[in-house]
């Protein structure tokens, strides 16, 4: 059977969706320390070496995501002051989790067009899913948002990447609904349509 443009088409996505969802649990591993790196006057060279001092560890990327998840880091930073760290961690690592949520919700949307039969229920829930972890993620940048205001006692959060998540992944959500509701009237329709016949 000869495929359809959308089908082509549906075929490029669906890898480069599969590319960004690898991607994307592969910088999970990675986004304590990174998260660490841009904290201030947080990690020095000398701290990473005495935690992995006679450790198992030989590669620079293994001794990097090691010392991000090492549970001393973490005790220190949370017995501290400045709570940004793991702040900015945990809210990173959540909207990661969320966005691998979206990425293989997209997928599994990309699968049925592949297979000629995109007008099903399992579309809509699908699109239903993504939608809640966009509007999850939008919740999460708000909360930081606020938690920005209060800690720093100032509107400089608004100038942040925060403020720019809460409407993109307010408005992806209701996109995402919107779809959602799509996807299932015509599968309802087409469900009438395969029973009348």
């Amino acid at each position: 059977m000869d495929k359809t443009s959308v089908q082509k088409l549906a075929r490029v996505l669906r890898v480069l969706v599969i590319i960004t969802f690898v991607c994307n649990i592969i910088t999970l591993f990675f986004v304590p320390a990174l998260a660490g790196l841009m904290a201030e006057n947080r990690w020095d060279g000398q701290a990473l070496q005495r935690i992995l001092e006679g450790g198992p560890y030989q590669s620079f990327f293994l001794q990097f995501i090691v010392y991000g998840w090492h549970p001393v880091v973490w005790m220190l930073a949370l017995t501290g002051e400045d709570f940004y760290w793991p702040v900015l961690t945990l809210f990173l690592l959540f909207c990661g989790i969320c966005t691998a949520v979206i990425l293989w919700q997209g997928k599994r949307v990309l699968d049925t067009i592949l297979k000629g039969n995109p007008f099903t229920l399992s579309n809509a829930v699908s699109l239903k899913r993504a939608a809640v972890c966009c509007f999850v993620i939008a919740g999460a940048a708000l909360l930081r948002l606020i938690w920005g205001f209060a800690t720093y006692r100032s509107i400089l959060p608004l100038l942040t990447y925060n403020a720019l998540f809460v409407p993109i992944f307010l408005m992806a959500g209701l996109l995402c609904m919107v779809m959602s509701a799509l996807f299932r009237q015509a599968a309802e329709i087409k469900a009438e349509n395969d029973l009348t016949i």
